[in-house]
């Protein structure tokens, strides 16, 4: 008698969703890079300064509306600032202080998560509490209160965002750390007579460093919206420059006349961290695959 066959279901292949991982890892790339141009040399491109008013030029529409200006692109705004340049000039900041809040909070968390994931014991217990500590405060309201009492400005909204962002690189090196300690070329460094430093810096860091590139992209569009937040509420980046946040609360006024004062700034935030948060599920996927081969 025969022996019955065995039929194995067929098992769903991961080459479609690494496609479309990688496209939309290809288009996140786009939009920074072209963001990130537009910070760099943008104002070498746009005649306007982002500054000057012009009260008789007031609320020009963009180029695809009547009654707009060759001059004036994407329009001016109610006090007849080119909206171009000023959007240009938004990005510059926009993107610094993505950057600089995740420099601030990658240096804080990674530092704890590293000792705590590798030392263990009371070190780790001093980081987890540190971590506990940190997810129990209101991310937004304590931000509101910081920059409400000490007063509006750029490096004061880089450092509070900074020390407020930092549990999820933490979490991050924690786990990783924990996991590669134990491996062969942490022993033979060991072994080898390397000090500390060294091996944290040198073997430890370079192995998890995959890891918290997708937690910086993450980090740098959460800062990117939360210092909109609060310019919004008039509590970020003072004025007059030219913050994206800024922009969409000084449109607001004029959204059901002029509604491109608060389209323009919108779209492009929207945009921005959209195309991090593809870079950032990109670099995780194809992090992913690279470990499955």
């Amino acid at each position: 008698m025969s022996e019955p066959i065995a039929i194995q279901a067929p098992q769903p292949s991961s080459t479609g969703s690494l496609r479309i991982g990688t496209a939309g890892f290809a288009i996140g790339i786009a939009i920074v890079a072209l963001v990130a141009a537009a910070a760099v040399v943008g104002n070498a491109l746009v005649p306007q300064d982002p500054f000057i008013q012009d009260l008789g030029n007031r609320l020009i529409p963009p180029f695809w509306m009547e009654g707009s200006q060759a001059g004036h692109l994407l329009g001016t705004d109610q006090l007849g600032r080119d909206y171009l340049a000023r959007l240009v000039y938004g990005a510059r900041i926009s993107l610094l202080i993505g950057i600089m809040t995740v420099i601030t909070s990658g240096l804080i968390g990674i530092t704890l998560g590293v000792l705590g994931g590798f030392f263990g014991g009371r070190v780790d217990d001093f980081v987890l509490f540190a971590i506990t500590t940190r997810l129990s405060i209101p991310v937004v309201l304590v931000a509101l209160a910081v920059v409400g009492l000490m007063g509006s400005g750029l490096g004061l909204v880089v450092a509070t965002l900074g020390l407020l962002l930092w549990d999820r690189f933490a979490v991050v090196a924690r786990a990783t750390t924990m996991q590669v300690r134990n491996h062969d070329y942490v022993s033979a460094a060991w072994c080898a007579g390397a000090s500390m430093p060294h091996i944290l810096i040198r073997e430890i860091l370079p192995n998890i460093a995959s890891h918290l590139a997708v937690v910086a992209t993450l980090e740098m569009a959460l800062a990117i919206l939360l210092e909109a937040a609060l310019s919004f509420l008039g509590l970020g980046v003072p004025p007059p420059l030219p913050s994206w946040g800024l922009m969409i609360a000084e449109g607001k006024d004029y959204m059901f006349f002029s509604p491109w004062v608060i389209m323009i700034p919108g779209v492009a935030l929207a945009v921005l961290v959209l195309g991090i948060n593809l870079v950032g599920d990109g670099l995780r996927n194809l992090l992913g695959a690279e470990r499955l081969r």
